[in-house]
């Protein structure tokens, strides 16, 4: 049986941040591997025109390939239409019966899973590996969030023990449109490859 790390999420770009969560995970609790999934047509970027599949797909290929235990999959983009993580954890599980999947979330997800498509099957079909933060704006701490989903959902979940960091893809879009340089935000050959493809030029409202 292996021990499979999920890290889901659009990727528009990857950055230092998602690398950082998947190293931890894959070393604090002992995971096979770690699987970069980039979301085919995620439901809350319904109101955003999100990078084609393929392009997400090569900065995050770009960005594992030197990473040890890291990897790219295809899982989400290669399914038509959108893409919930209930769903994905179910197909998972048919296609890959005999392994054990641990989904990767920072702690904002975890504040905000209730409002997920089908939380409770989510929560069912996977062990959830939470970055540890307080967010003042909830009013639950991280502790309370933890007890309150395991008491109303049965959810498994543990906590991640790596360093906060406030970046994010949409202000990292937001400096390419303002011709900031990104270098200390992501992988040297995602840069590379955002400047040899000219995305990011516009500026981004979302």
């Amino acid at each position: 049986m292996a021990k499979i790390g999920i890290m889901g999420g659009t990727f528009d770009p990857i950055h230092n941040g998602h690398l950082m969560l998947g190293r931890q995970a894959y070393r604090e609790y002992g995971l096979d591997q770690v699987w970069y999934m980039p979301s085919g047509q995620p439901p809350h970027k319904k109101g955003r025109e999100i990078s084609p599949a393929a392009v997400r797909c090569e900065m995050v290929s770009l960005a594992v390939e030197n990473e040890k235990g890291l990897h790219l999959s295809e899982f989400e983009t290669s399914r038509e239409g959108t893409t919930y993580t209930a769903v994905t954890l179910k197909l998972l599980a048919d296609v890959y019966p005999s392994d054990a999947f641990y989904f990767i979330i920072g702690a904002d997800s975890l504040y905000e899973i209730e409002n997920w498509y089908h939380p409770e099957e989510v929560l069912a079909r996977a062990e959830i590996l939470a970055a540890e933060r307080e967010y003042e704006r909830f009013h639950r701490s991280f502790d309370d969030q933890i007890a309150y989903l395991k008491d109303r959902f049965g959810a498994r979940i543990r906590r991640l023990h790596c360093a906060e960091t406030d970046i994010s893809s949409h202000e990292i879009r937001q400096a390419v449109s303002e011709g900031l340089c990104i270098r200390k935000w992501v992988p040297a050959a995602v840069a590379d490859y955002i400047e040899e493809h000219h995305l990011y030029q516009e500026k981004d409202h979302e």
